[in-house]
């Protein structure tokens, strides 16, 4: 998985795996979620981010693995 932090765009790329994405969907306001040929989410994209999380969580990155 990899993580984008697009600061000027005020947006965060989540992509999940290197599959061809086939179509996108906006979900929710800002919440775009990106479909390979399987109809699978292998990307998810949040906008305005800078709204929804506070500047100084923007900053760090934690991983929990269950």
């Amino acid at each position: 998985m990899r993580v984008h932090f697009d600061q000027s765009a005020d947006a965060i790329y989540f992509r999940l795996d290197d599959s061809s994405i086939i179509e996108s969907e906006e979900v929710k306001p800002g919440i775009i979620l990106d479909f390979n040929e399987r109809s699978e989410v292998v990307g998810i994209e949040i906008l305005n981010v800078g709204k929804r999380v506070p500047a100084a969580i923007l900053k760090q990155m934690h991983f929990e693995v269950a």
